[in-house]
């Protein structure tokens, strides 16, 4: 495992690497706070050891930056410090810190701590396993190409929003919006048991078809429901089901497959609903052409209220930039796109969303 160590003291630095890579892993020091930071955004690391008291950023301001910019793969914080009393271990604790070890540091002790840690950390093959399921389902149809990923990242983008701009009922920590960005590709796994006949048709659905592919909500949160069932404690299935079954209710009441209204729609489900749709809108499909950003953000605002939780639209609009961006990143190579409805309402055409 690469580790990657922090401390501005020389000496201590030098001891440190020595004791870990005796231990036979791989290095990395730096002497600041905003060094680290630097190395965890250009490389997947997932085990630091910060010194507490460092100038400038200490381990704890590193740890909270940590905790607030990293979104993908888990980190894990040992923290060395002269402080032994209960109150800096809450205080560690609270900025999201996994361990502390006490300097001068017992190697046998540093190396007991790290092998914990790495117990952890293989938790993370959870989140390979949520993706490959999720991937499993969007495999059945390949012109959505990075469907999963880029509503990820808008979910990142409305909840980062939300947490610093929303109203105080939107406010979030930073577990939701990693548990939202983690679970949010699960939203249609129900697809899978939606026949090709009715999921790859080129044309519009008739009554009978629609109302097969609305199956894939209620399928979808059955399938979660049993996992949940047998581990009612973990709280990423729990996230997971209900934006499955909630992430095509609208928020006047006329969605399905409930029929629920306002804040009676978990706010995950108002949120991946969104973003779901902006991609649906964005992209290319077997049955539509991509439509340019400003007329998918239109259609959305005008939904504020209608399909859309007013809230969340607003911080769709905040965020507006990013989505740019995460089209551009995950997109496709295509620059062809839609600027008008050309005399389609927009209930027909959201009606026909396949999202």
């Amino acid at each position: 495992m690469k580790i990657l160590i922090v401390d501005d003291d020389d000496i201590a630095l030098d001891m440190l690497g020595e004791s870990l890579t005796e231990a036979g892993h791989e290095v990395e020091a730096v002497t600041s706070g905003h060094q680290a930071l630097a190395v965890l955004d250009r490389e997947p690391i997932q085990m630091v050891i910060t010194d507490w008291t460092m100038p400038h950023m200490s381990g704890l301001e590193l740890c909270k930056v940590i905790r607030e910019r990293r979104m993908g793969a888990y980190v894990y914080v040992i923290m060395l410090t002269a402080h032994d009393d209960p109150e800096a271990v809450v205080e560690g604790l609270s900025v999201g810190a996994d361990d502390f070890i006490t300097k001068p540091f017992n190697p046998a002790e540093l190396h007991l701590r790290i092998r914990a840690g790495e117990r952890v950390l293989a938790i993370e093959t959870r989140d390979v396993a949520i993706f490959a399921m999720a991937k499993l389902a969007e495999s059945r149809d390949p012109e959505t190409g990075s469907h999963l990923e880029r509503v990820q990242h808008y979910c990142l983008a409305l909840t980062g929003w939300l947490a610093e701009h929303g109203h105080p009922e939107y406010q979030m920590d930073a577990d939701y919006r990693r548990t939202i960005y983690l679970t949010s590709p699960l939203h249609d796994i129900g697809k899978i048991a939606i026949p090709d006949s009715v999921l790859l048709k080129p044309d519009n659905f008739n009554d009978d078809e629609f109302e097969v592919m609305k199956r894939h909500t209620m399928l979808g949160a059955e399938t979660l429901r049993a996992a949940v069932r047998r581990y009612p404690d973990a709280t990423f299935l729990n996230m997971a089901e209900e934006i499955a079954r909630t992430h095509h209710e609208r928020f006047d009441g006329s969605g399905y497959p409930a029929g629920l209204s306002g804040h009676e729609i978990p706010l995950s489900g108002r949120i991946v609903a969104l973003a779901d749709v902006y991609d649906a809108l964005a992209s290319r499909r077997v049955y539509k052409e991509a439509f340019s950003h400003e007329l998918a953000k239109s259609i959305i605002q005008e939904e504020a209220g209608r399909q859309f939780d007013p809230e969340i639209v607003k911080a769709f609009r905040g965020s507006e930039d990013a989505f740019i961006e995460i089209m551009r990143h995950f997109g496709t190579d295509d620059p062809t796109t839609v600027d008008t409805l050309a005399g389609v309402s927009t209930e027909a055409m959201l009606i026909s969303l396949r999202c």
